[in-house]
């Protein structure tokens, strides 16, 4: 039963609640003892900082049930139930575990009682439905950036963001007004002209008042539109360290920039913190992340937009 189902995952969440104050006070006693040049390097690397083998194994109990629970063949991968597993998660510090449960939840077949027997339907990874909520996927990235784990916030970004789903959900939600507003249009277009020409005029005979009102509307609302639409795709305001390459197309930049913004978070959240010593970073962790940019389109500090260069 669902119903069952939310409630183990709910104590799970409880628990996890629970044990996180002692996992983040286990965490600072760290780094009040250890040297301050120790606690950095962790910080850097992302090693795991020594704790309590009672509360590192309370910690893994607790992951190991949530996973087995929401991985059991007989339990349906809602919205609701990814929710609460990345929620326990987040509270344990424990995010390699997410990007597997996001391909999970996109490719895990649906039960269905059929005949008194259960019966596995294939879902579609590619449908709408089967997208990551942003929220979801943002609090999964914080984890992985908490964790200092770069291979699980990469993974979360392929695994959330990049799909084609995530792309079709967008689309969907934020593109269907704005269709039916432009289908609408010419209609409206037509009916202000109809009106301008028999009631607002006298000078020329209907049908040629008429056709100058619709060529003088069609032409302001695609003028001004065509500028705000380009204003709005090609604003920069929002990027930090991650742009787009010279040349990628206006409708890639907006159906791809929560995937953009994820990347520029996970680059100012492993690079230098002043502004004046971007660029400076160095390592095989750091080229590769460039790289990977590279590969997706995008550019790690573009010179020109970097502070003191343009």
């Amino acid at each position: 039963m669902p119903s069952t189902e939310r409630n183990l995952l709910q104590s799970c969440l409880r628990a996890a609640v629970a044990l996180h104050p002692q996992l983040k006070r286990a965490e600072a006693q760290f780094k009040a003892s250890a040297s301050k040049l120790v606690s950095l390097g962790a910080e850097r690397t992302g090693a795991r900082i020594p704790i309590d083998a009672k509360l590192v194994d309370a910690t893994s109990r607790i992951s190991h049930a949530a996973y087995t629970i929401i991985a059991n063949p007989n339990v349906e991968m809602t919205p609701e139930f990814l929710e609460l597993y990345v929620a326990i998660q987040t509270q344990l510090g424990q995010p390699e575990s997410l990007p597997a449960v996001f391909e999970l939840y996109a490719n895990k077949p649906k039960p269905v009682v059929k005949n008194g027997q259960i019966e596995y339907v294939k879902q579609n990874p590619n449908a709408a439905a089967r997208a990551i909520e942003p929220a979801v996927a943002d609090m999964a990235l914080q984890t992985a950036i908490d964790a200092k784990s770069l291979d699980s916030a990469l993974g979360i970004i392929e695994s959330s963001y990049c799909l084609p789903a995530f792309k079709r959900q967008k689309l969907i939600k934020h593109g269907t007004a704005p269709a039916i507003g432009l289908a609408t249009l010419p209609f409206g277009i037509f009916g202000l002209s109809t009106g301008y020409a028999a009631y607002w005029q006298n000078t020329m005979d209907i049908s040629t008042a008429t056709g100058i009102g619709v060529a003088g509307i069609s032409g302001y609302f695609l003028v001004i539109g065509s500028l705000g639409m380009i204003a709005k795709l090609s604003n920069k305001d929002q990027m930090k360290r991650v742009t787009w390459t010279p040349g990628t197309p206006l409708r890639y930049r907006w159906l791809r920039e929560e995937e953009r913004a994820a990347l520029d978070k996970v680059a100012c959240a492993w690079g230098f913190k002043e502004p004046w010593r971007h660029g400076e970073e160095m390592g095989p962790e750091w080229e590769g992340l460039k790289e990977y940019m590279g590969y997706r389109q995008m550019l790690l500090d573009r010179v020109e937009f970097m502070e003191g260069m343009s």
